[in-house]
């Protein structure tokens, strides 16, 4: 019985030891969460990861498992010890760790000040999860081993691809039934309630229209919201701490047709002074890349509470079929 009772304390002495904050070169800060006990990364291996960026603060920058894009890149040869390339070299494939890098280190050795965002941070913190390792096998070409690895991140690109699009019908129904819409779809899958028909006459391609929106995505975030992407409402921006100084807010003209194609299609179902709710399925918004920037995750919905105030006739013109930009206004 004290055998066993040595034996589990000693595990649970491990565990935790491995879990410790350790120090390592350069003011380098790391925390290995987990290890597969694989071969670690060395210069040359092509690494898929996952990642999310904090500063100081503990605000999150990027965050890779979110925006469901994990980083692919070749593993570089350090410049100094203690940087972001040294660091990998503690991890192998299926490994997960937190590590803060010294700012004040690096700007040292660039010889360069720190980045505006972190100008008063004193280290950049990543949590990251090893996905994948490609390692060169020995005796084996440059350029057999890169087709190599091209060859297998295309397909689990295409098969990660095809599992998130399979994954869209389920997305589009949860948010329905969680916010009790009662939808109308139009033939090509666009959802919308119409609140307001507005003039009779309604917008056409060339015509630009003034417009307020308020634009979110269709995942619940932690606080149990969706969030909002973008927005021309000033007020709604501030009050869901998602304003951006310098961005214009109020009425918004935009040229009908200029814009993703769910959104355009939207515009023409109101007239001036309608007000229109909307779910643009993927092939209608951003499509297999999303804008992981501001929160829309590959082949996912995006919602969008619309009002034309004013339209503004003008030529025909042809539709553009791709996003101008991650917001919908084409300034």
């Amino acid at each position: 019985m004290k055998k066993g009772i040595i034996i589990l304390a000693a595990a649970t002495l491990g565990l935790a030891a491995c879990k410790q904050e350790k120090k390592g070169a350069g003011g380098l800060l790391y925390t290995i969460h987990h290890s597969a006990g694989n071969e670690k990364i060395k210069e040359g291996d092509i690494v898929k990861m996952n990642f999310i960026q904090k500063n100081d603060k503990d605000s999150v920058l990027a965050n890779t498992f979110e925006s469901e894009t994990p980083a692919v890149f070749p593993a570089q040869k350090k410049m100094y010890a203690g940087d972001m390339n040294d660091v990998l070299t503690l991890f192998g494939e299926g490994d997960s760790a937190t590590f803060k890098v010294n700012l004040d280190t690096m700007a040292f050795h660039s010889k360069q000040p720190k980045p505006e965002q972190f100008k008063n941070d004193k280290y950049i913190t990543f949590t990251v999860k090893v996905e994948k390792v490609i390692k060169k096998k020995a005796g084996e070409a440059d350029s057999t081993f890169n087709k190599r690895a091209q060859e297998f991140f295309q397909a689990d690109y295409k098969a990660s691809s095809e599992k998130k699009k399979a994954a869209e019908p389920a997305k589009l129904k949860a948010y329905l039934e969680d916010t009790k819409l009662a939808t109308k779809t139009t033939a090509s899958g666009l959802h919308y309630i119409i609140e307001k028909p507005g003039s009779a006459e309604k917008p056409a391609l060339g015509d630009t229209v003034l417009i307020e929106y308020t634009g979110r995505v269709t995942k619940k975030g932690k606080d149990g919201k969706y969030k909002i992407f973008d927005t021309s409402d000033e007020k709604l921006a501030k009050a869901e701490n998602e304003f951006k100084p310098g961005k214009p807010y109020g009425p918004q003209k935009m040229p009908v047709g200029g814009t993703i194609p769910g959104f355009t299609e939207a515009l023409q179902l109101i007239g001036k002074g309608g007000k229109i709710k909307v779910i643009i399925p993927s092939n209608l918004g951003y499509g297999e890349q999303g804008a992981p920037q501001v929160g829309i995750m590959p082949f996912s919905p995006i919602a969008f509470d619309l009002e034309i105030k004013d339209i503004i006739k003008g030529k025909p013109a042809a539709a553009t079929s791709a996003p101008v930009t991650a917001a919908p206004v084409k300034k």
